[in-house]
């Protein structure tokens, strides 16, 4: 009996080390998310944030960053992801297939309010996120969604009887007879195809001054990727 409780122990165990290579964390700990300097500085030691940390220097919003409140960050592949289909637009406006557009070529002024749409005054923690979603005002002035939805990537129920949950910041857009909802109780009135949803990758860092959630590489910043056309 003993050794089959210590069989079932050890499969358990390998079913949650394998669920945490596919989500990793960035930062802080599973014991202890609290990381004891600024948003801002935090973005700093992590590599993954380096190109992020320089249009947050060049839009002059550092000061924003560090305010109390929650940054529900892009990494530099969501920034890279933009750039290159930015270039691939510019290209065809100006007919000229050797054009280059870098990050040089942002207009940091229009990227200020951009980047001002992941930044939130309030705090939004995921364990307070719901499947049908809160809204919430950014710094940009515009609404966007929160999500907590549970997850069935790693199991099928036959150990877990709850499921993981996964924040999503989610930006609304308007549909033909689908206005963008401005209350929660408008988002009983929505379609699937007004949620454009981006997953985080990790959440829940608790810095000196805010919640840092960090959205996956597969974002585009903006959300170019599903507006741009």
């Amino acid at each position: 009996m003993k050794h089959k409780i210590y069989l079932s122990f050890i499969a358990l165990v390998a079913v949650v080390l394998f669920s945490c290579k596919k989500e990793y964390t960035i930062g802080g700990s599973l014991h202890d998310p609290h990381v004891n300097m600024t948003t801002y500085d935090y973005l700093k030691t992590n590599p993954l944030f380096d190109t992020v940390v320089l249009m947050i220097d060049k839009t002059g919003l550092k000061e924003e960053v560090n305010a109390t409140g929650t940054f529900f960050a892009i990494t530099d592949y969501d920034l890279s992801n933009y750039i290159n289909l930015r270039q691939e637009l510019e290209r065809t406006r100006r007919v000229d297939p050797n054009y280059i557009f870098t990050f040089d070529s942002l207009d940091f002024g229009v990227m200020r309010d951009s980047l001002r749409a992941y930044l939130f005054k309030d705090l939004i923690p995921l364990d307070k996120a719901t499947k049908t979603g809160k809204l919430y005002k950014a710094n940009d002035g515009e609404l966007r969604l929160v999500q907590g939805i549970p997850s069935r990537d790693y199991t099928d129920g036959s150990v877990f009887t709850q499921y993981p949950v996964y924040l999503y910041l989610t930006k609304l857009i308007a549909k033909p007879g689908y206005p963008v909802p401005v209350t929660d109780a408008d988002l009983a009135n929505t379609i699937p195809e007004q949620y454009l949803q981006t997953r985080c990758q990790t959440t829940g860092i608790l810095t000196t001054n805010g919640i840092l959630h960090v959205l996956n590489n597969n974002h585009t910043f903006t959300y170019f990727a599903d507006t741009f056309n």
